[in-house]
């Protein structure tokens, strides 16, 4: 991180950037809500300080979106290219509770994981910010992109199948799970529930889509190392002949 959060200000969108931090800052409360309350058993939906906060997520999400709408210098194209930003920007949860719908428990503990998706986002564009090497900042949010996909990924599954499955006896199995299934590899835990079933399928496919990145990025970084190396040894040989 070679650059300070002071110096964000004198960003030609100071305003923008800012908001960006402050939605990354409420999306890592989010974060921490969410592994509390799966460890010990808590329905999200019964706690208002988690309702609120999200609820202001979403609506600082609405308001990024308008922001970016309003900056783009094509805003139909805008619109079009980042219409999935603005239905994760919804707030479904603030509006399920007060229209009086009810939903499975399943599915109303993966709504919660929605505002994370365009948290995602943020993060990306507040990584290119801290980073002069583009490949660096590139490679920093795909490594963030797949941890905490690994994570989430592992909380859903622990929810889903812990007393169903009787391989999962405790998070650490879910965890394990998740990391194997991600390297493709696979583990002994295999899924029981539809939900776990989607999730190892969409964590071997990320695997796949990854792991790759990694591997060009380690070997361009080695190629660059190297073309340094020979542009040293031909200074110096050069400096010798002189």
């Amino acid at each position: 991180m070679k650059m300070a959060l002071s110096e964000f200000e004198l960003r030609e969108k100071g305003i923008y950037g800012v908001l960006h931090i402050v939605i990354l800052l409420l999306l890592l409360f989010l974060v921490v809500s969410i592994s509390v309350d799966t460890f010990k058993g808590i329905p999200f939906y019964t706690q208002t300080v988690f309702m609120k906060v999200q609820f202001a997520v979403c609506v600082l999400f609405l308001l990024d979106f308008i922001l970016e709408w309003f900056l783009a210098k094509h805003k139909g194209r805008y619109f079009a290219t980042h219409f999935v930003f603005l239905l994760v920007a919804i707030p479904y949860q603030s509006i399920i509770s007060w229209a009086g719908w009810t939903f499975s428990e399943e599915i109303t503990y993966l709504l919660r994981f929605i505002p994370l998706v365009r948290g995602g986002y943020a993060l990306a564009i507040v990584v290119g910010w801290l980073t002069y090497n583009k490949a660096s900042g590139l490679f920093v949010t795909y490594l963030t992109t797949l941890l905490a996909t690994v994570y989430f990924s592992s909380l859903a599954f622990y929810v889903m199948e812990h007393g169903v499955n009787t391989l999962v006896t405790g998070y650490g199995d879910a965890l394990w799970w998740a990391f194997m299934d991600v390297t493709t590899v696979g583990s002994n835990i295999i899924a029981v529930t539809v939900t776990g079933r989607v999730l190892s399928v969409l964590l071997a496919a990320l695997g796949m889509m990854m792991f790759p990145i990694f591997t060009v990025y380690v070997t361009s970084l080695v190629q660059r190392r190297n073309q340094k190396k020979q542009e040293y040894y031909k200074e110096l040989q050069g400096g010798d002949i002189k």
